[in-house]
């Protein structure tokens, strides 16, 4: 009889961010993968179009800010036991340095890593995350494996977040909890529409990437899912590359 080790059948799932983007497509994957998928974001109209796209019954969507202590807790009190925790919720921004000031800092870093992060700990204090469970911090090669102008705050936070990830996974290694994170090059979300950059100079950006494009949800989906399933069960405090060759 095969097994599919990528399977996450009989699993609950937890994905923040998830009302766009990498966060959306992977909770939809998640549950294509067999998850009981429980959703959390800021926008009840895109959370409710995801949560129709989710396969199969017994998900669950919650409204939550988790830079709002109310809200986080909200959210913990309508968690039950997870196995998996995918933590994407995440902002960007350009701003040279010398304009870098603590009010530009603040809000990326509250979103990007004490959020994540806090969250994170309040699951393990209140025993809502299970023995042997995964957790994915969504990170960047940004700050870590690619430095540029401008993107000092965002990497920084980013390099924050994997930092952190390695601490997490040595202490909760007894208890058989896995942490790992994924660091994507650009991928093709609103997150880096709109912005100062024009599509003429995205264009000329991908040609950096050796595969000649930038990445989609699904390539970081899939990644994420490996490191949620039984597929990646000796790996952990490991920060998964997935950025189409462009950190070569």
């Amino acid at each position: 009889m095969l097994v599919n080790p990528f399977s996450l059948e009989g699993r609950t799932v937890l994905v923040t961010g998830a009302s766009s983007g990498i966060g959306r497509t992977t909770a939809i994957e998640c549950s294509q993968m067999g998850a009981n998928v429980i959703i959390t974001g800021r926008d009840q109209t895109r959370l409710d179009e995801v949560f129709s796209e989710l396969e199969g019954e017994g998900h669950q969507a919650v409204i939550a800010d988790l830079t709002q202590e109310e809200q986080l807790q909200g959210l913990l009190e309508q968690l039950p036991v997870v196995d998996g925790v995918v933590l994407c919720a995440g902002q960007g921004t350009v701003v040279p340095f010398k304009m870098a000031d603590r009010k530009k800092q603040n809000p990326i870093f509250e979103i990007n890593y004490f959020a994540p992060v806090e969250l994170l700990r309040q699951l393990l204090k209140k025993k809502k995350l299970a023995n042997g469970a995964s957790v994915v911090f969504v990170s960047s090669i940004g700050g870590v494996d690619s430095i540029t102008i401008g993107n000092s705050i965002y990497g920084a936070s980013k390099a924050a977040l994997n930092s952190a990830m390695r601490f997490c996974a040595l202490e909760l290694a007894p208890k058989k909890i896995r942490v790992n994170s994924v660091c994507p090059g650009m991928v093709n979300t609103k997150l880096i529409k709109g912005g100062a950059v024009s599509e003429e100079q995205h264009q000329a950006d991908m040609q950096k990437y050796p595969l000649k494009r930038y990445g989609e949800p699904e390539d970081v989906a899939n990644g994420i899912i490996y490191l949620l399933s039984n597929a990646s069960s000796w790996v952990t405090g490991h920060s998964l590359v997935i950025d189409g060759g462009y950190t070569l």
